[in-house]
């Protein structure tokens, strides 16, 4: 009886629960998932600076976009003023003897991105420019676009030449309109008619595509890099028009002719031509010895452009952010470049303690295949932007989960909605994220993950995200 009662007695206490696997494991259990190929790097730490997980840590990974995140926080180190406007920025018009007594125009621009065209412009509006011209004469003889503030590099070491003609891999210079794109509108004809296509006259179309009944339009519209022929062929459905961005090659003459068209719109008669002026040289100076200029405008507060950078991903400012760093910093003419950018940037990181292994970059903002980073490397680099006096500036450019910018339709209705702030990052093979999660226990992870090499119909993003959520709902 006695043992019976003993065997009862045991019986009825309590069996600890079965052990949970550790973050690391758990994490690593979901990355399996992707099934084979795709290389992973992550590293996530606590709040006191320990890791938490770390998966190829010192492993070297294309970052892709993640790349604004450096190329931003060296504006943030070193850029003053970024809530005023920005005075460094802008772009110009002057009146030069042109031919006989007719005076010919430069424009001028200063590295900026915001110069606008659009009939609802509100600030840095070339309109502006135009107005004052035509206040001062009513004939003008050639129209110059001049962007010799900036060394002539308009596409980064290592992206790919099939970006070039899109608004992905639009032109660097530092006289930038519109974002240097153009929009292309394929409007449906008649049954086996040819489209119409609308685009700036700047650009010539070549159309060999027909409108069919019905079914999904086959539609091509492209342009080769350096022509502006654009190319449309296939099939397009009736119904509704399709618009597509095409990059431009050379900004600062198609500013110059934008401007030129615009003068005429206002009455004043353009007797020679627009054509654009560069600075191949870099130890060349751009033209500093001028007047006063006829009309100035100048762009918003430069924070407004860091946090569309970092929101949006937009390459162009980016790369344009990257080279007015260099120039700002020593104001060495051959550092208005990417190689001057680049300076800054691993100054930066030198200062925040990454290694030389954990960082390679050959652009601002993402597109080259040649950049490499370190999951380790960037979660160092992210804790250290939180101790500077501007790292909650910085943090408050980043996309947040289900919420706003490249983030908006990732990690809704999950506990990470509004409680993950990262960067993204998308090129061919490539996925990334990195940047700050809140837990459910409401603690602050600091994080960088990496996909590369990822096979073709792998989602690759969904992954990352299902491991985070899972990780934040743990801990």
């Amino acid at each position: 009886m006695q043992r019976i009662l003993l065997t009862l007695a045991i019986a009825a206490i309590p069996l600890p629960a079965l052990a949970q696997p550790g973050p690391q494991a758990m994490v690593e259990q979901v990355l399996a998932e992707a099934g084979p190929g795709t290389r992973w790097g992550m590293v996530v730490v606590d709040e006191q600076g320990r890791e938490v997980v770390a998966i190829a840590p010192e492993g070297r990974f294309i970052p892709a976009s993640n790349t604004k995140l450096f190329t931003t926080a060296a504006a943030f180190w070193k850029l003053p003023a970024l809530d005023q406007p920005d005075q460094p920025g802008g772009a110009s018009v002057w009146l030069v003897p042109g031919k006989g007594k007719v005076p010919s125009v430069e424009l001028v621009g200063r590295g900026d991105a915001r110069l606008s065209s659009a009939d609802d412009c509100k600030a840095a509006c070339l309109s502006q420019l135009a107005d004052a011209i035509a206040a001062k004469t009513r004939k003008v003889h050639d129209i110059t676009g001049d962007d010799t503030r900036l060394v002539d590099q308009r596409w980064s070491p290592g992206m790919s030449w099939n970006n070039i003609p899109t608004r992905s891999g639009t032109a660097t210079s530092a006289l930038t309109l519109d974002d240097n794109e153009a929009k292309v509108v394929v409007t449906p004809g008649a049954e086996g008619a040819p489209p119409t296509v609308a685009l700036p006259a700047y650009l010539t179309p070549d159309i060999r595509a027909r409108t069919v009944a019905s079914g999904p339009s086959a539609l091509s519209v492209d342009r080769l890099p350096g022509s502006r022929r654009v190319q449309v062929w296939g099939t397009i459905a009736a119904g509704a028009p399709r618009v597509v961005t095409l990059g431009i090659d050379d900004p600062a003459d198609y500013a110059a002719w934008k401007l030129g068209e615009m003068l005429k719109a206002r009455g004043v008669k353009v007797t020679g031509t627009t054509r654009a002026r560069h600075r191949i040289d870099p130890q060349a100076m751009a033209i500093e010895d001028r007047p006063p200029p006829l009309a100035t405008v100048l762009p918003p507060p430069l924070f407004e452009d860091l946090t569309r950078i970092n929101k949006e991903s937009q390459n162009l400012h980016t790369e344009l952010l990257l080279r007015r760093v260099g120039m700002a910093v020593s104001g060495l003419p051959q550092d208005a470049s990417v190689e001057g950018g680049q300076k800054v940037v691993s100054a930066m990181l030198k200062e925040a303690g990454l290694k030389p292994h954990q960082f390679t970059f050959a652009d601002g903002s993402g597109m080259s295949t040649y950049n490499r980073v370190a999951p380790r490397g960037v979660v160092g680099f992210l804790r250290w932007t939180q101790s500077q006096p501007w790292g909650a500036q910085f943090r408050q450019t980043l996309p947040i989960g289900g919420t706003d910018g490249t983030l908006v339709a990732r990690f809704k209705a999950t506990l990470l909605e509004g409680r993950i702030f990262a960067k993204t990052g998308t090129l061919n093979a490539t996925n990334a994220l990195a940047g700050f999660l809140t837990t459910k226990s409401g603690k602050t992870y600091t994080f960088a993950a990496y996909a590369n090499d990822v096979p073709e119909g792998v989602m690759a993003t969904r992954t990352m995200d299902k491991a985070l959520i899972l990780l934040a709902e743990t801990q």
